[in-house]
């Protein structure tokens, strides 16, 4: 791949990402996108829950596997460095556009709050949890985390230069905002159906189980001593709750 290739590779990437994150608002929001988390013709309950289960294991599997450095040693004999994230990003959204496509509804009503003062509120909880998914990216390194820094820097003949280990913005109140905004936007639902729960109970245990027993474990290898103490000091996704763990 051409240095040339690659930067418009990784635009092209970004773009794709864009998409999909816009319609992911949309899909668990059921909001204007064709397929949303309740839109569809229902089929048999346990089929669907297996067909759903076995969606967000592949999301799971790909987002975990190719994320290790033990992994991204081995893909970088294949592919070149500078496209390492980019290409990580990609294979998020096709793992993230098949959950779109085969997702089963599953329309059981958990509770309905429709227009009530309750309703409104979770509704401005969802659009907040977005809001803090992407201002959060913003706070560390939005070019890096999507591969544009590295392909660009590529561009140019130069060595991608990675943030430091730095606590801004709500990185402050929490280690993981990102993954504190999913939470919010997957729960804040003013309408929950049974398949919304469904994916709302496994993503925040894929969440828990990858933030706190994969990456945390990476980071502490790869910052040391900083991150640990940052790890006693910030709790992991509520501010104030679960300090060291």
């Amino acid at each position: 791949m051409g240095r040339s290739a690659a930067f418009l590779y990784g635009i092209v990437v970004y773009v794709i990402f864009l998409i999909t994150f816009l319609y992911a608002i949309g899909f668990v929001g059921n909001i204007v996108v064709p397929k949303s988390i309740d839109s569809g013709t229902p089929g048999p309950i346990t089929m669907s829950i297996v067909i759903n289960l076995a969606l967000l294991s592949v999301f799971a599997l790909q987002h975990s596997v190719m994320a290790r450095p033990a992994f991204k040693r081995v893909w970088t004999k294949i592919i070149p460095e500078a496209a390492e994230r980019s290409t990580y990003i990609l294979m998020t959204c096709l793992a993230l556009i098949l959950i779109f496509l085969f997702w089963q509804p599953i329309p059981n009503l958990i509770w309905n709050f429709g227009n009530s003062v309750a309703g409104v509120t979770l509704s401005m909880l969802f659009w907040g949890g977005w809001f803090v998914v992407l201002s959060s990216t913003f706070m560390i390194d939005h070019l890096d985390l999507f591969g544009l820094k590295q392909v660009f820097a590529h561009l140019k003949k130069r060595q991608a230069v990675h943030p430091n280990f730095i606590k801004a913005g709500l990185y402050r109140l929490v280690r993981h905002p990102i993954m504190t905004g999913f939470l919010i936007a997957f729960w804040a639902a003013p309408s929950m159906s049974a398949g919304h729960l469904l994916f709302a109970c496994v993503t925040t245990g894929y969440i828990v189980i990858a933030v706190l027993h994969l990456e945390e474990k990476d980071l502490i290898a790869s910052i040391g001593e900083d991150y640990l103490t940052y790890r006693k000091e910030v709790p992991a996704f509520v501010p104030g709750f679960g300090r060291g763990r």
